[in-house]
């Protein structure tokens, strides 16, 4: 498999390479031979042009033996074809064969046909493409062909040798073929190097293509296969050496990452399995817990209806009692010793009242009337209520209210119980003196205020500090009626919050109360 891979990968991209090169190779090839066909045109058009400056004394000398000599001189030599020169009728006058000397060659002849472009006049000053071609005989010998006009001069038609009219332009043509052998084999070889190279880079190219995709492709994909299918037969332990930091890297790493996740997955499960029947203890006593808790908010609701009657039943009497014990010691006639236990009735039935009271308020389910407010203008406002009292005195309160604050939808008359009762009951837990930390604080991850009471007071138990909400709990002996804290708590709850306490004895007692924001700025938006 891991063969077939790579070869299919390098054949896919030595073809795509073969034919890359072999285009690039076919353009090279043809700009090759464009220069050298070029080269050898230039060649060709030079030496013409040295055939005719010589031959330009003699001509003017009427020196036509020397002329022929030198035209056969030329011919012998090994590249030059054919050399005639002939007249504007087309009568060959010098040549290197003598045998075509006086022959006469049609406009049709492929000598003429450059300067007589489809059966026209003679042309003049015609370009050296237009009166150049290349051929090749039966044999494959390649042939270049060079035609070049011979002008009459001034110096031609004022000769006293000569009878050219001065108006005639072109008097002669030289012919010129000779043989691209030499430029023709040099292209060859070139063009056998070019293909032989490239043959030979695409075959480097393959092998180590394919060598580099076994060893960083199909090598780490062995390996990775091999792996799998060891962790799909249970063993847990195999892992993935990692030698990169690429795809198939990448690939190893999460391999691992997925055997470790199993091998914990699998830790796990053996743990769950040994400490089962720990759970199921444990989960039978949560339940028992939420059974018990169930059983008490359902006894709580109860205790409310029955306080909420029985408290309306005691107040009227008391009522009755409050009033004729009033009215009976401002008689003055009494007795100081009866006036006295009048007022020590009425004290009672105040107090009595007060209990009535507290136990109306814990059963009467009140839903809050909110208006937008601030929270740190009700904490400063029950502040100032309180801090006049003389639990009080030797309490330094500080409060640090925190900056954009917004406001919310809250009902201030409870909210100022909440903190009336949280603060009376910090104060009332440090007799000694000690200090009173209030502050607020914008939480915008959470969207929402968090408010901290804190003091330095006597503290609450580790026993006591989960029933600090219940109702009738108090740590206060004779001083409190246990409802501050719950009616507290029912409030915050009314309002969406929640509120946490956490204390140490003997190092104070700091309860947060959190009020969610978020539904309020969605309504603003």
């Amino acid at each position: 498999m891991r063969i077939r891979l790579a070869i299919r990968h390098t054949a896919i991209i030595s073809m795509i390479l073969l034919i890359v090169m072999f285009v690039s190779a076919f353009l090279h090839i043809e700009k090759v031979q464009k220069i050298f066909y070029e080269k050898s045109l230039q060649e060709a058009d030079m030496l013409s042009g040295m055939i005719l400056r010589d031959s330009y004394h003699l001509m003017l000398a009427d020196n036509r033996e020397q002329l022929q000599l030198m035209i056969e001189a030329i011919g012998r030599t090994p590249r030059v074809k054919r050399i005639r020169i002939f007249g504007k009728e087309g009568v060959v006058n010098f040549s290197m064969n003598k045998n075509e000397i006086g022959t006469v060659l049609s406009e049709d002849d492929e000598s003429c046909s450059f300067c007589h472009i489809g059966n026209s006049k003679a042309l003049v000053d015609v370009p050296v493409e237009k009166r150049s071609r290349s051929f090749s005989d039966d044999s494959g010998t390649q042939y270049l062909s060079v035609t070049r006009g011979i002008y009459n001069e001034p110096t031609c038609y004022t000769a006293a040798c000569h009878f050219h009219s001065p108006v005639e332009k072109k008097i002669g043509v030289l012919d010129l073929v000779m043989t691209q052998g030499q430029m023709a084999d040099l292209a060859h070889a070139h063009h056998k190097d070019v293909i032989t190279s490239t043959i030979i880079m695409l075959i480097i190219l393959s092998l180590c293509h394919y060598f580099l995709t076994r060893k960083y492709i199909c090598d780490p994909i062995h390996g990775l296969l091999e792996k799998t299918q060891a962790l799909s037969a249970g063993d847990l332990s195999a892992r993935v050496k990692i030698t990169s930091k690429d795809e198939i890297g990448e690939l190893g790493r999460s391999f691992n990452d997925m055997a470790d996740n199993l091998s914990q997955a699998q830790l796990e499960l053996k743990e769950w399995g040994n400490t089962l029947e720990q759970k199921v203890e444990q989960r039978t006593a949560e339940i028992s817990d939420m059974q018990s808790q169930l059983l008490r908010s359902a006894k709580l609701a109860s205790m409310g209806e029955l306080v909420a009657g029985v408290a309306h039943e005691i107040n009227n009497p008391l009522t009755g009692i409050l009033m004729f014990a009033s009215l009976s010691s401002k008689n003055p006639d009494l007795p100081q010793q009866v006036k006295d236990n009048l007022e020590l009735i009425i004290s009672e039935t105040g107090r009595c009242a007060k209990i009535v009271r507290g136990l109306l308020e814990f059963a009467r389910e009140s839903f809050p009337e909110k208006k937008r407010d601030s929270i740190n203008r009700i904490i400063e406002h029950t502040l100032t209520l309180v801090s006049h009292q003389i639990i009080f005195q030797d309490v330094n309160i500080q409060c640090h209210c925190g900056e954009s604050i917004p406001d919310l939808e809250v009902d201030a008359d409870q909210l100022q119980q909440v903190f009336f009762n949280m603060f009376i009951n910090a104060g009332q837990a440090m007799p000694n003196g000690g200090t009173l930390t209030i502050s607020t604080e914008w939480v915008d991850t959470d969207k929402e205020i968090k408010i901290i009471v804190e003091d330095t007071g006597t503290g609450i138990s580790q026993e006591n500090l989960d029933k600090v909400f219940d109702p009738f709990f108090s740590t206060k002996s004779q001083k409190g009626f246990g409802l501050g804290l719950s009616v507290s708590y029912g409030i915050i709850e009314n309002h969406g919050g929640r509120v946490d306490v956490k204390s140490r004895e003997g190092e104070g007692t700091r309860f947060t109360i959190f009020l969610n924001a978020a539904d309020e700025e969605e309504q603003q938006s």
